[in-house]
């Protein structure tokens, strides 16, 4: 599984953050410091649920293929 962010779009809610500190940091102004990433082995539920909590919708979760 990987996460894709917009990370031009952020607009510094941090809802993402709230979940994951680890997955989802912030830089020194409080945007997404990261525009996307492989999710660990074990993380999958805290990323999706850091997806989810984007009121900008800009963080995509992204399945990978059987």
């Amino acid at each position: 599984m990987k996460i894709r962010i917009e990370k031009a779009k952020c607009v510094g809610n941090a809802r993402c953050h709230a979940i994951s500190e680890q997955l989802y940091p912030l830089n020194d102004e409080g945007y997404i410091e990261t525009d996307g990433f492989e999710v660990p082995p074990g993380q999958e539920k805290l990323a999706v649920r850091g997806a989810r909590s984007c009121p900008e919708r800009i963080i995509f979760v992204l399945e990978e293929e059987a």
